[in-house]
């Protein structure tokens, strides 16, 4: 049981976070990566790496011999799987005790059953834990499912067996639905996980999601870290992550906790895992499902605690009791998490691929930022598109939030657009401050918020960039003597703004629908740009390449193109035929042929990033010309792709 050297069996900032831990503890770290995560951070990070093949995960990072491979290779005699990827893979984790390898995880008999909805739901009924009525049964004929649905009631929801992240899951709310429901979720779990199998259960409406950290040894110890509330989600995805949950009473932690034990110990649990319950506004709680690993939220707990939870980890896998008693465990102000992902949320949270041009985390004191990027790394589309996780820790939970949503708007991030504004906005909003939130949150009194929204260039952001092109223009040497009233013609999104502006040293006047507004340049340095604007001076992070300029603005990041002198920089949506991607990815169909008339708005190409697919669509109508692009083509951001020539 004993061992020295650690393989992640995993990327990005879990592998670093684990790497960080165990290189404290004295254990040599080796890396596994694939052919796109060269020059990533895990890799460079870590005493050794073995590229374990090619970018698709099928390929590399789910390849369970390449990385038994790997540890034979570098004598690595325990791995630790992170999470995601292969974490809850029970034929893994059998496959690494088989080779005589520590599986930093618990067994592969715990993760089998909690793997299943059904087959745990029926051990926490056994186990005392509190289950929401429904059924779990083992025949899963439609009709049958259908019969059980009604037993129930409405409103039901439909969840796979094998299932996760909203996957293969439905709320039906009557009867007339259940059918269609249940035939959409089949196919979906079956797709996603490889098994159609569903359990039914009642429905829990706009519950608190609440979740214990536990822990357990293989001395027959378990104990609870208390709990962590993830209630705000979007679309069945956690947004924010806290820790301790804000409407928390002693005894009902107590009752939860003991019930998270109790599921724990129904299994032999050993190591790091977390029992999920929904939370009723009634303090009534019911067994979700148990995560076998280690949680992306787990710095939340560390921060309450002051416990690091993968050293924990190590010293289980390594034969050790629990370093702490659940008496002598204590709980100490209050922490949050958000995860900054690489997503457009003015376009439906669409993945965002491509270089990152600037990175600069928050350094805030009482401010953690896990991440696995390097000054200029790549969000690729192969993987997950977070960025960071970033988390704030405080005296009392109103210091936390308001801690974070400064370390936010602090952290910069260029190149590609991000969801950083949004959880800026939902961390500023009065309900969330209250604490009075549910799942339901987002949907109820967020879905309007102007981060949702395509983004629009203010006055301030027009006249600093315009400042900055015509700077960047003067030392190009393509102006001399600059002369009044600049024509500039600037594009945002598909907003074309057309403005002038004059320049006298280092003010700069700017006329644009109608207004005139001064700006005064105070410095340039270092991809930062101090300026005053109507007597407030300010400062924003900026990069440029070429005609493009990317700004940091307080309300949030901008992509401004020069138009001016360059149409084709604007081609993408002016409607001259030139079809481009909107974003780094793979070609997985295309639907017309050339010499083939096809009509505005018309789809013709079907790119996927991050296992979402997105229509490319003709902007005018005409007759496809030169076609570019094929089928499993890796494409870039802003590729041509075809060539509609315009009626």
């Amino acid at each position: 049981m004993a061992f020295t050297k650690v393989l992640i069996a995993n990327r990005g900032e879990i592998a670093v976070r684990v790497m960080r831990t165990a290189k404290a503890l004295g254990y040599r770290t080796v890396a596994v990566y694939s052919e796109a995560d060269a020059n990533a951070l895990h890799v460079q990070f870590a005493d050794e790496a073995v590229c374990i093949g090619p970018a698709k995960v099928s390929d590399s990072y789910l390849r369970v011999d390449h990385i038994l491979d790997a540890a034979k290779k570098t004598g690595a005699d325990a791995i630790h799987p992170g999470y995601g990827f292969l974490s809850e893979n029970a034929a893994f984790a059998k496959a690494c005790v088989e080779a005589g390898i520590t599986f930093i995880g618990p067994t592969p008999a715990a993760i089998e059953l909690m793997g299943s909805k059904r087959l745990s739901k029926i051990a926490m009924l056994e186990a005392n834990v509190p289950c929401i009525p429904g059924y779990q049964g083992g025949n899963q004929d439609l009709d049958n499912l259908i019969a059980e649905g009604k037993k129930i009631g409405f409103p039901l929801m439909v969840k796979a067996s094998a299932g996760g992240g909203g996957r293969g899951m439905r709320l039906v709310h009557q009867e007339s639905e259940l059918k269609s429901s249940l035939e959409t979720a089949q196919s979906e779990a079956l797709n996603a996980f490889g098994s159609s199998e569903m359990i039914l259960e009642r429905a829990v409406i706009a519950p608190r999601h609440v979740e214990i950290q536990v822990f357990g040894d293989t001395h027959g110890n378990h104990v609870y870290l208390f709990e962590r509330d993830c209630s705000i989600q979007r679309r069945n995805q956690k947004v924010v992550e806290e820790a301790p949950c804000p409407v928390m009473t002693p005894d009902l932690r107590k009752r939860m906790g003991e019930a998270a034990v109790a599921a724990a110990k129904s299994c032999d649990y050993v190591g790091a895992g977390t029992v999920e319950f929904l939370l009723d506004s009634q303090g009534n709680f019911y067994f979700l499902e148990m995560n076998t690993r280690l949680q992306v939220e787990h710095p939340v707990t560390e921060l309450i605690t002051g416990l690091d939870l993968v050293e924990w980890q190590l010293r289980v896998a390594n034969g050790e009791t629990l370093p702490l008693a659940q008496e002598e465990l204590t709980l100490t102000g209050h922490a949050v998490e958000v995860r900054l992902y690489a997503e457009d949320p003015g376009v439906d949270f669409l993945p965002q691929t491509g270089e990152i041009l600037l990175w600069q985390p928050t350094d805030l004191p009482n401010v953690r930022v896990d991440h696995g990027m390097t000054s200029l790394g790549e969000v690729s589309p192969h993987y997950d598109p977070m960025i960071a996780k970033v988390i704030a820790y405080g005296k009392t939970r109103t210091d936390a939030v308001r801690l974070l949503a400064r370390a936010l708007q602090d952290t910069v991030l260029l190149g590609v657009n991000s969801n950083k504004q949004f959880l800026v906005n939902l961390l500023q909003n009065p309900v969330l401050v209250s604490g009075d939130t549910n799942t339901a949150f987002i949907t109820e009194h967020f879905a309007q918020d102007v981060s949702l929204k395509p983004a629009v260039a203010s006055h301030e952001a027009l006249a600093v960039a315009a400042s900055l092109f015509v700077h960047k223009a003067s030392q190009s040497g393509w102006h001399t003597g600059i002369a009044p009233a600049i024509p500039l013609k600037l594009q945002v999104g598909e907003q074309l703004h057309k403005l002038a502006i004059d320049q006298d040293s280092s003010h700069f006047s700017l006329q644009h629908e109608g207004q005139t507004e001064g700006l005064e340049i105070i410095s340039r340095h270092e991809n930062r740009l101090v300026y005053v604007w109507q007597g407030v001076r300010k400062s924003v992070a900026y990069v440029h390449v070429d005609d493009t300029l990317y700004l940091d603005m307080a309300n949030g990041n901008l992509t401004i193109v020069d138009v001016t002198h360059a149409p084709p920089a604007s081609s993408i949506d002016a409607g001259d035929g030139q079809i481009r991607a909107p974003m780094n990815g793979a070609v997985v169909n295309i639907l017309v042929a050339e010499g083939e008339t096809v009509v505005k708005d018309q789809t013709l190409v079907i790119l996927e990033a991050m296992k979402i697919q997105q229509q490319i669509k003709a902007n005018c109508d005409g007759v496809v010309g030169a076609i570019s692009a094929h089928v499993g083509l890796q494409v870039k951001k802003r590729q041509v792709l075809l060539v509609i020539n315009a009626d």
